[in-house]
């Protein structure tokens, strides 16, 4: 199988291609390197069956020209940072482009298979209950959210109009070695600087599931193979939730701190457009047959233990 990657340099885009690589499959990395790092990708550079293109996915010609001959597209390239949109809400429209120069570019060149990574923020601030995926109206509150959405809408409008088939992963917060941004590297960074204080955005009631990153690639993989729908969606997560708090104190006892106060800023989010909570319902894939082996809090604890470990 012949398989094109956007984004395959950066954080959960390197970690697929290692699992698709390890299954022996042809891959293509297409990547401007804006938030991916060559370094995550530099251990296939001499496999035969991996080839790297470094290109922007708003050049129209080039991804038409690259992408020809192959089977599937995981299209996992976006801006990565959910804060960032309230700063430059043009990103949003970068991103929605991005996805409809990748979709025409497959239809302009018979390929047929296109596997996206979308995010819980397409639901908006919904009640707390776990939340399936036909809830709505999808009301996003973040511009990260809805451009995530509006290249749903792309997805599922092109694989109708053009005999084309989608899959759809609705992302918990991952994290894991590899991560650059979210809430595990800002503290531990805060706490390099300064060892006694921890400064905490919002209430630090925060709470939200996160998911591994390799558990993360398993799972896109796994509902690739065991469905075949038209349009195939899934939330992808675990059943429970982890606090900022308790994060917190997670990040500050794998650093072997002590004495450390905690500080709020204050308020139910940490930013304009944070969900203060949500919890997912995965039932949908999980009787497929894939499930988590590891619960948020476990999560959260060995994604800080690998950071701390490798060094970044």
């Amino acid at each position: 199988m012949k398989c094109f990657v956007t984004g395959g340099a950066g954080f959960i885009g390197s970690h697929l291609v290692d699992k698709l690589i390890e299954k022996n499959y042809d891959v293509t990395v297409f990547d401007n390197l804006s938030s991916g790092k060559k370094e995550f990708i530099e251990h296939h550079m001499k496999n035969d069956k991996f080839r790297f293109v470094n290109a922007d996915l708003l050049d129209k010609n080039v991804l038409s020209d690259e992408i020809k001959d192959n089977d599937v597209v995981f299209h996992i390239a976006a801006n990565p940072d959910v804060r960032l949109g309230a700063k430059k809400p043009d990103i949003a429209i970068k991103d929605i482009i991005a996805t409809y120069n990748l979709l025409d570019s497959m239809r302009e060149n018979d390929v047929k298979k296109i596997v996206f990574s979308s995010s819980s923020t397409i639901y908006g601030e919904t009640p707390a209950f776990p939340l399936k995926e036909d809830y709505g109206p999808l009301l996003p509150i973040s511009v990260y959210g809805a451009a995530k959405l509006a290249s749903e809408g792309l997805i599922s409008s092109f694989c109708h109009s053009f005999d084309m088939q989608g899959w759809i992963y609705r992302f918990a917060n991952v994290v894991g070695v590899r991560g650059t941004h979210g809430v595990l590297v800002d503290f531990i960074n805060k706490l390099r600087k300064n060892p006694k204080e921890l400064e905490i955005l919002g209430d630090g009631r925060q709470r939200k599931p996160y998911l591994y990153v390799t558990e993360c690639v398993d799972g896109i993989i796994f509902g690739f193979k065991k469905s075949n729908d038209e349009i195939n969606f899934f939330n992808l997560g675990c059943n429970s939730t982890t606090d900022v708090t308790r994060i917190g104190e997670l990040v500050t006892d794998e650093m072997k701190l002590e004495n450390v106060n905690f500080s709020y800023t204050g308020g139910k989010r940490g930013w304009k457009g944070d969900v203060p909570h949500f919890q997912f319902d995965i039932s949908k894939i999980e009787k497929l047959g894939w499930t988590p082996n590891l619960e948020s809090d476990e999560v959260v604890r060995k994604a800080i233990k690998d950071l701390l470990k490798s060094g970044f």
